[in-house]
């Protein structure tokens, strides 16, 4: 296949996937959800911190394999339709589950919430890996920009569809048929990028170490790798800035918003998605991936401080369209420049094995906004927003530090 063609299949598939995790959205959807269903700030702060430890954590195992073998794409296919099926079951449960007790089916979901998100982290090694391969480093900024863009238009479709579900259905039947739309997404996005095949390895085949020598590789890169390191720690602070995400539409709620329509709050944080990603495309491949996170970072103290500023000043709901809008741009730049970042200073030969370790190390910050909801339930919500901010500022600090790296 053709490196043209490469990148056309990459883009739908990445567009339709985007559209599908769309609609179970952690911040959102699955906050909304598991908050409808129990009540408990700490479980919706275990929902956020599952997903990104999740899909963190397994990569170290994954890029250990994939960097043995030498072959991306089976780790792939057993993750991307793996995912989709987790979905697909949790739709039957919610269709299915009216007449089940709120506390076991709470319990159903989290279980194929957890199951999801580790499945959902065999894909990202290989993913990177073969994208890599596919398409060329001057274009990958803009590859990820226009899968944003195109998944933005059409999450911004199902968004709609969602709205109206949640309005004139029961719930849970709302969330089972909004998460099977999802599900029908990731199914769709999988065959595409597996049709597409597995791109040739330019470089040298690399020796084959075992997991331990694989391990102690690992440590190695860590402390001889002062780049690396360096970003390693500014992705600690990026996850501390996450302890917050899953309590801005607990906020919202707080401050009057009604739940029950709350894909019009993931419709504003697409919209801030689908309307920065000409930016943050052209910014990360005119710029340099680390200007790009430099000012993402900067960009992330905003929305925590603006959720004090409305609650202190007893703001409507409304103001939180504006913060979802603003949240959905930054987080949108922070992947395109996080992805494609880690690509640039991963060696060819070894990009597998870089990308599980960067995961793998970082993978435990995500777990901080477990912590976050017993700071929530003992200390308050405004709490838990102040740290986010005070993360974002210690991000942007370490960024700067990485940028005289790579200019010394």
């Amino acid at each position: 296949m053709s490196e043209k063609k490469r990148f056309k299949s990459v883009v739908v598939a990445g567009i339709t996937f985007q559209a599908g995790s769309a609609a179970v959205d952690s911040a959102t959807i699955i906050s909304a959800l598991v908050y409808q269903l129990s009540g408990s700030s700490v479980l919706v702060g275990a929902v956020t911190a599952i997903l990104r430890f999740g899909w963190l954590f397994p990569q170290l195992i994954v890029g250990f394999l994939a960097q043995k073998s030498g072959s991306s794409m089976r780790y792939y296919v057993f993750g991307a339709f793996g995912r989709a099926c987790m979905m697909a079951l949790m739709a039957a449960l919610l269709l299915l589950g009216a007449d089940i007790p709120r506390w076991l089916l709470t319990t159903l979901i989290m279980l194929l919430w957890v199951a999801y998100a580790f499945i959902s982290g065999i894909v990202a090694v290989p993913y990177n890996d073969i994208v890599a391969r596919a398409v060329p480093s001057h274009l990958r900024s803009r590859l990820m920009a226009t899968r944003f863009f195109g998944g933005g238009v059409l999450a911004l479709i199902v968004i709609a569809i969602a709205d109206r579900l949640s309005a004139n259905l029961d719930f849970p039947t709302s969330f089972g048929v909004i998460i099977a739309m999802a599900a029908a997404l990731m199914f769709a996005s999988s065959a595409v990028f597996t049709s597409m095949g597995e791109p040739e390895t330019k470089s040298k085949a690399p020796a084959k170490p075992g997991f331990f020598q694989y391990l102690r590789e690992g440590v190695l890169v860590f402390k001889h790798n002062r780049l690396f390191r360096l970003f390693v720690y500014a992705q600690w602070c990026g996850g501390a800035v996450l302890m917050a995400m899953p309590f801005y539409v607990v906020q919202a709620s707080e401050a009057g918003f009604d739940l029950a329509r709350v894909a019009l709050l993931l419709g504003a944080q697409t919209f801030g998605a689908l309307a920065s990603n000409l930016l943050w495309g052209w910014w990360g491949d005119s710029l340099g991936k680390v200007s790009l996170l430099k000012a993402i970072a900067i960009g992330r103290v905003f929305p925590p401080l603006a959720v004090i500023a409305v609650s202190l000043l007893g703001s409507g709901g409304w103001v939180y369209f504006v913060i979802f809008f603003a949240s959905g741009a930054l987080a949108n730049g922070l992947t395109i420049a996080v992805i494609g970042f880690l690509m640039e200073i991963s060696p060819d030969d070894q990009r597998p094995a870089y990308s599980g370790y960067f995961n793998a190390i970082t993978a435990p910050a995500f777990l901080l906004p477990l912590l976050a909801g017993v700071l929530a339930t003992w200390f308050g919500l405004i709490t838990v927003f102040a740290l986010s901010a005070l993360a974002a500022v210690g991000q942007a600090l370490i960024l700067r530090r990485v940028s005289r790296e790579m200019a010394s």
